[in-house]
């Protein structure tokens, strides 16, 4: 039997095996709709309910299903999370806008 993988599946199967870990989401599990940075790195998110959460919090609540479409990859000893690839750009974390938590109200 033969496999065959498109370029872009494959390309997805590559990129998916960077991750350490893909959670499977919970049913209520949010979307990260913005990214918050300091010094151009990226120290928290805002989720699809406009909280404001921490790198490390978001990790944690990833890892229990809470968030969607992400998974748990890491540089050196620093844990961070990645776009689960699904072919589509446009829902990279890297694509999201640049928020501050003041403009949010929090």
């Amino acid at each position: 039997m033969e496999l065959s993988l498109d370029k872009n599946e494959l390309s997805q199967a590559l990129a998916k095996n960077t991750l350490d870990d893909i959670p499977s989401p919970n049913s209520n599990a949010k979307k990260i709709t913005g990214l918050i940075k300091q010094g151009g790195k990226v120290t928290g998110y805002q989720l699809s309910d406009n909280t404001i959460i921490q790198k490390e919090e978001a990790i944690a609540l990833a890892r229990q299903g809470g968030i969607l479409g992400v998974g748990i990859a890491h540089r050196g000893e620093t844990e961070y999370l990645k776009s689960i690839p699904d072919g589509t750009e446009n829902n990279n974390l890297s694509n999201l806008p640049t928020v501050s938590p003041d403009e949010i109200g929090h």
